[in-house]
Parts: C-alpha cells; structure tokens; sequence
C-alpha cells in the first residue's frame, strides 16, 4: 500500500467513532462540507468493545475513512475511582478498531490522544518529542496509558502492514456538546454551570477552586474537528501532531471571562486550601503550524458558543424538569 501525506475525503465514506461524543459531534460537523457520506456506528448493536461485532459491521458499512474519537473518558474522579474501566475500555476499543480497520481495507484511520499523555513534568511548551520521557500524572494514569498503547499500535501498523495510520494529540477541549455534570466535567464547563447557578440565585460570590494563578490552554471543538480534517487529508507519518490554541491564560482570567460571557455580576472566591495542580501545561503547537494549520477562535467567542448551547440544550431541560 503506498502512502501519500495528499488524501480526499470527498465522495468517501467516513466512519466518526464516538459521534455523539464532545469531538465526535464537531466532526460530524466539520464534514459535512467535504462532500462525503458520514457513518455512525449503532451503539445499541455494535459494541466496540466486542471484535466480533465490530468486524461484522465494518464489513457491511465499508467505511473507507475513520476518525477513531471513541473513548472512555472524564475528569478526575472518574479515573481516580474507576481505573479498571478507564484502562481495560480504551485498550479494547482502540485495539478492535485498529484491527478490524486492518483487516478490512480501510483506506486512513485517525486516532485521538490527549495531552494528558505526556510526562507530569514535561517541558513546556511541550512538545511532541516529550512522550514516554518521564512519570505520568498518577490520578489520570489509566487512560493515559491506554491512549499512549493506542498511538503505539497505530505506529505498528504503519510499520509493519504499511497501514495509513496517524495520531494526533489534542489539548484541554471545550464546546457544544461538552460534559456539564459537575461530578465529572472539566473545568471550563463546571466554571460555566457555577457561574450560572450564582447568577439564577443572586450570590454574593462564585467559588472556584486554587489560586487562580495556574495557566492553561482552551481549544474550541470545532477548531480541534478541523485540525483533524486538515490533517487527515494533509499529513501521512508516524509522528505525533499536537492540536492546540497556541496560547494560555491563567484561570482567574478565565473565570472573569466565563463570568462575562453568563453575565454574573457577583464576586469570585477563591478557595486556597484546594490543589492547583501543575503550574502550566501547554502544547507547542509549530508542527501543526509548519503543515499549515493552527486554531482560530478566540476564547470568548468559544466560551460565547458554549455557554448558548448549555442554555439550549442543559439549563433548558433542568428548568423543564423541575416544571
């Protein structure tokens, strides 16, 4: 099979594993400009942790495309008390689709890492070059080995079987689509349903974890779905790509944002006795843009975006079921 870094996608049939999901969704999205047929996986019938299944659906369907964005994710908690799900899910579902994408001709296949794969104390910005080069961040080490096992086994797969396959490496994510549970969301998401809890109820304050002086990165969905697009049809190598803004923020300037965009009016709290975590943690992100790709939506207008799609689709069936 001969490998070209130039690939189309019109007129294929793409197959977006974990549609439904936060980047999934921004996929299905994204593609609905390139002229191709999208194919979703029934999860009722098709468990892509059973091989056989997956193998037989993948023989009817055809895809000839996938963009692997199935996993078992969530935020702290959820790995911490769940580690056996995180670890055993995420082996068997990246390891069934890689093969039986193998074994039935599948043209490209795009897996997802994330940047909570890389060292603990990786440089920063990190680079691509710093995966495997140190300890892993212990209350997410289930997933992350998983995925680091994933973009192993693609690069295998290009070795050995001359399968185009490619990884990519997105950074913190948010968005339409995201998890508002404030048991298991992430923090852009938990700010947003805090700060518009505090507003419904007139609080004096909105309480945020730390010291609001750490920095983090925020890419908007849909510029992550389109960097995948982009690469999927411009980049053929077993490398790592990361995905990410190209710049950070500190959180209390986040929180003053968020707080903007829900228009609470009240004050922040912070709460010094709870953990910041790491000082920063940011991509480099010139690889991405030496291939000719980088982010484009500013913050406010993502969190703009967001903050209108939980009012749709979150706070509007919270208000009808307490109706």
């Amino acid at each position: 099979m001969s490998i070209s870094p130039s690939y189309t996608l019109r007129n294929k049939r793409i197959w977006v594993a974990g549609h439904g999901g936060l980047v999934g969704s921004a996929l299905v999205r994204r593609l609905q400009g390139e002229g191709c047929e999208v194919v979703a996986a029934p999860r009722d019938s098709v468990d892509l942790r059973r091989p056989d299944q997956l193998e037989r659906w993948m023989r009817e369907v055809k895809p000839q495309a996938v963009f692997l964005a199935a996993a078992r994710v969530g935020g702290i908690y959820a790995n911490d008390t769940r580690p056996a799900e995180f670890i055993y899910d995420n082996l068997m579902i990246q390891s069934n689709v890689v093969e039986a994408s193998r074994r039935v001709g599948v043209e490209k296949l795009m897996l997802l890492g994330s940047s909570c794969i890389y060292p603990r104390l990786a440089p920063q910005p990190i680079p691509e070059s710093a995966l495997l080069t140190g300890p892993l961040e212990p209350t997410n080490q289930w997933y992350a080995i998983a995925k680091i096992a994933g973009i192993k086994l693609g690069q295998a797969y290009r070795r050995q079987y001359g399968c185009d396959f490619v990884s990519v490496m997105p950074t913190n994510l948010y968005g339409p689509g995201d998890n508002f549970d404030l048991m298991q969301s992430h923090v852009v998401p938990a700010l947003i349903v805090k700060a518009h809890q505090a507003k419904l109820a007139n609080a004096p304050t909105v309480e945020v974890w730390g010291t609001g002086s750490v920095r983090r990165e925020f890419l908007f969905v849909d510029d992550a779905a389109d960097g995948m697009v982009f690469l999927m049809k411009n980049y053929s190598d077993e490398g790592i790509v990361n995905l990410g803004p190209g710049s950070d923020v500190p959180i209390r300037d986040l929180v003053s944002l968020i707080c903007k965009v829900v228009g609470y009016k009240g004050g922040v709290r912070y709460d010094t006795s709870r953990p910041d975590g790491a000082p920063r943690k940011m991509v480099d992100t010139s690889y991405a843009a030496s291939l000719g790709w980088q982010a484009h939506t500013p913050l406010q207008a993502g969190l703009e975006a967001t903050y209108r799609w939980y009012l749709d689709h979150v706070a509007s069936q919270e208000r009808r079921a307490v109706a």
